[in-house]
């Protein structure tokens, strides 16, 4: 991963690339600026009132940002930025700087890089904090040091928020996570006591490369309701009306939810278990694709910098159900009270 330093140079070359504009009038958040992004260009979301508060910062902010999350891709990991976007312009896709809130010094909000619109694909997102130091912006994207600096000196973060990340980098300095079975009591996305289908079992969260760490839900008596897996901290990834949420939890685990539609929008907002995210859907707000109504939900971790990294579901109970990894992507099954339950079968959510 480039070093800091290397990001703030490569600024400039992404900054002729970057299409950024400001609403004209002030508005309810969150309605956004028009970027028109051409191919090639970085995606901007900018609030009117954000966009006041920047000024003519706010070019360098969104480069900085769009830069090192590029960096922290699997498509633009050791390359120059230009030549990153350069490569995703090739397929279609898109790095998306989202700028929730500022004040004077500091920034914060979410970043993307849209997946390839193929079937399994899954978008990469990382929540982002930036602070102007020296007549530039420094970003930190999740995994950073500079994120878990900010985070614990931004104004811009809530203090609910704020002792949600403390509890769950504290609880990761203090197990083993990659190691454990214990989920903290994680359920999965839909109400205890009802049921949904498994349509996929444990695969990787793009559907390629990594972790087995997701699962595909649908149908059921829930009435396709999705809900959080616990309490904690959410955000919505895509910004207002898009289908990916994150909700961070103080057990040392968040989670992904992905394709839902009608989705409730939150920004960095405290949540209670089982709250309402949204509707299985076909959402394809970041890219990637979706054949059928369903969530796509999936399970992540960190380290005590708040490095976040999606993580094995394999010998985890979730939902009162041990899920175990199959002999391919999506076949895995998962197990309660000697039954067992593969793609295909209904299952209850349970709390125990």
């Amino acid at each position: 991963m480039p070093s800091k330093l290397s990001v703030r140079m490569s600024a400039a070359a992404l900054a002729a690339a970057t299409v950024f504009a400001v609403a004209p009038t002030a508005s309810a958040a969150p309605r956004y600026a028009d970027a028109n992004p051409s191919p090639a260009a970085a995606e901007v979301k900018l609030p009117a009132e954000v966009a006041g508060v920047l000024g003519a910062s706010g070019r360098s902010l969104v480069d900085a940002v769009a830069a090192d999350a590029l960096g922290r891709s699997q498509d633009g990991r050791g390359l120059a930025p230009s030549v990153a976007l350069g490569k995703l312009a090739d397929q279609g896709r898109k790095v998306v700087v989202d700028v929730r809130s500022a004040t004077p010094g500091w920034a914060r909000g979410v970043a993307y890089v849209e997946a390839p619109a193929t079937e399994g694909a899954h978008p990469e997102g990382w929540l982002y904090i930036a602070r102007y130091l020296d007549g530039h912006w420094v970003s930190g994207v999740e995994g950073d040091s500079e994120f878990a600096d900010y985070f614990a000196k931004s104004p811009l973060v809530g203090a609910a928020e704020r002792r949600t990340m403390t509890a769950y980098a504290t609880h990761q300095t203090a197990t083993t996570m990659a190691t454990t079975a214990n989920t903290g009591g994680l359920l999965l996305p839909w109400m205890p006591d009802y049921y949904m289908t498994v349509t996929g079992g444990p695969h990787a969260s793009d559907g390629v490369n990594g972790y087995w760490s997701s699962l595909d839900l649908a149908g059921g008596n829930a009435s396709g309701r999705v809900r959080s897996s616990r309490d904690g901290t959410a955000t919505s990834m895509c910004g207002a009306g898009g289908g990916w949420t994150r909700v961070i939890h103080p057990n040392g685990f968040s989670t992904d939810y992905y394709h839902m539609y009608n989705a409730t929008y939150y920004n960095a907002t405290p949540v209670g278990t089982s709250a309402l995210l949204g509707n299985i859907g076909r959402d394809v707000c970041a890219g990637g694709s979706a054949t059928g109504d369903h969530v796509h939900w999936s399970l992540r971790t960190y380290d005590a910098n708040y490095n976040g990294t999606y993580t094995w579901l394999h010998g985890r109970t979730i939902g009162g159900w041990t899920w175990w990894n199959g002999s391919s992507q999506y076949t895995g099954c998962a197990t309660r009270l000697g039954v067992t339950a593969c793609p295909g079968n209904a299952i209850y959510n349970r709390t125990s």
